[in-house]
């Protein structure tokens, strides 16, 4: 590293504590509110990004008007801003465990003692980061696969703040999962997995050598990874939604398992397991749309 890239990184890092600083000033609910509002008014302005959550919006609400398409796109920015709040203040947040319902706990309960490895798939719903936490908070241990942050002082300081969500540890990848992934991730978490690990992962982004699969009433290319997990080394799939209650600093946490076949061809059995995980991603986000981050790439 060139003694200016170091700096560059470093000048970036320090920028980041400071926000993170000056958020923390504030008690959790009043900074999230106030985020909330920032976002809320200034990420539309971002016209590339809302003019792609637009079109994405178009493609899976075609019924509805404009204006109505344009106030879940507005309501997205506001969630996404309570969510990097949260994000800056995520020990404060788990330490008050009230906030949080796990919905369907007594599934977690009956599998405490013999879970066995598991691959677990959220989507960008709610505050997505907490997806994972009914494993954590039932001793499961939990990892995860996240994007890499290419500033490695911010990307240390991020990784550590995740240490309570994923006491299993974190797994970097670059542009892409599975077939994008770099030989040496993908390594590892099969590895990982082999040795009875549970693994979560975000399944709800574009891939552009991924599985096109229906996704409001569109193919999609869907990442295979987790599917290819669960029927070629054999362990449980579940899925994991976060939902926020009231646009407070509030959440109810759910996890299903997903059925896995294990006919003679496996290729059609990880297509027909992508195809349910988009399935019910779809349905979850048809009762929340103005949670879900519908600026994220999804189409070709």
């Amino acid at each position: 590293m060139t003694p200016w890239l170091y700096t560059r990184y470093f000048a970036e890092y320090l920028l980041l504590r400071m926000i993170i600083g000056a958020v923390r000033l504030l008690p959790l609910d009043k900074a999230v509110a106030a985020s909330a509002r920032a976002w809320g008014f200034l990420a539309p302005l971002s016209r590339r990004r809302h003019e792609r959550a637009m079109n994405n919006l178009a493609k899976a609400y075609p019924e509805k008007s404009e204006e109505e398409r344009d106030q879940i796109a507005r309501a997205m920015w506001k969630n996404l801003g309570r969510v990097m709040a949260e994000t800056m203040q995520m020990d404060r947040l788990l330490n008050e465990p009230e906030r949080i319902e796990i919905i369907n706990s007594h599934i977690l309960e009956r599998y405490r003692d013999k879970l066995g490895a598991a691959v677990c798939v959220s989507l960008h719903t709610g505050n997505w980061e907490l997806a994972m936490w009914p494993l954590a908070v039932n001793g499961a241990k939990p990892a995860a696969v996240y994007r890499l942050v290419k500033n490695p002082l911010v990307d240390q300081y991020l990784r550590g703040q995740r240490n309570e969500i994923y006491p299993g540890g974190l797994f970097a990848r670059g542009r892409g999962v599975g077939v994008n992934a770099g030989h040496e991730t993908a390594r590892m978490v099969g590895s990982y997995i082999r040795q009875g690990g549970r693994l979560g992962m975000l399944g709800d982004l574009f891939d552009r050598t991924g599985i096109p699969v229906p996704f409001f009433g569109h193919d999609a290319p869907s990442t295979p990874f987790p599917a290819m997990l669960a029927r070629r080394i054999g362990t449980r799939l579940w899925i994991g939604r976060c939902i926020r209650i009231d646009d407070a600093c509030r959440f109810k946490v759910e996890m299903k398992e997903v059925k896995v076949p294990r006919t003679d061809d496996v290729d059609a059995d990880i297509k027909t397991i992508t195809a349910a995980v988009q399935a019910q991603f779809e349905s979850w986000i048809r009762e929340y749309p103005e949670q879900f981050m519908w600026s994220n790439r999804r189409y070709s």
